[in-house]
């Protein structure tokens, strides 16, 4: 039996549930209720394990991080994958449509098939499925429920925001150059 690690975040949304074979992490499991989602089978707690992942999912949330560059180990079928793949594609701050994934993978008229293997991503955050929205820019399901997927989608456009003014060119830097400083 493989060995399966736990550890449990806590983030502005809620206790995170960490969950994987102690080298890949396979889920990145919301909360419920409030209340840390338990991973499915049997498992070990281990406060210790996950450590990068932990780290990476902290500075995301501080707003240092855009981008994850951690070992996953995600599990569905060929369709499932292809769709958490194009998810991952997706820009920090921005989204992107259940149809415009669907377009993405050749298979226009599959919007519903990309909700349904985006509500089984096993790993939130890391594969951002809260960055897709309803065509008619709506939110739209979300395992975290919508008050969740608001509020990260709000994260990431404050911290696109914020990275933005600070770079050469940026909007700060224009209208100081506009205003002769």
């Amino acid at each position: 039996m493989t060995r399966r690690c736990v550890r449990i975040l806590d983030t502005p949304i809620g206790p995170l549930t960490l969950a994987g074979d102690g080298e890949a992490l396979e889920g990145v499991h919301l909360p419920v209720g409030g209340r840390p989602a338990p991973p499915p089978g049997p498992w070990l707690c281990d406060p210790g394990a996950f450590a990068e992942a932990a780290a990476q999912l902290e500075a995301y949330f501080d707003g240092r991080r855009t981008t994850f560059d951690l070992p996953v180990r995600l599990r569905g079928t060929p369709f499932q994958e292809q769709v958490w793949h194009v998810l991952r594609s997706i820009p920090f701050g921005t989204t992107t449509t259940y149809g415009a994934v669907a377009r993405r993978l050749g298979r226009p008229g599959a919007a519903r098939a990309v909700g349904r293997a985006n509500h089984a991503n096993p790993v939130a955050i890391v594969v951002p499925c809260h960055r897709v929205i309803g065509a008619d820019g709506s939110l739209t399901g979300y395992g975290g429920g919508l008050d969740t997927k608001a509020w990260l989608l709000a994260h990431e456009r404050a911290v696109r925001d914020r990275h933005e003014q600070r770079r050469p060119g940026g909007p700060t830097t224009q209208a100081a150059a506009r205003a002769g400083r």
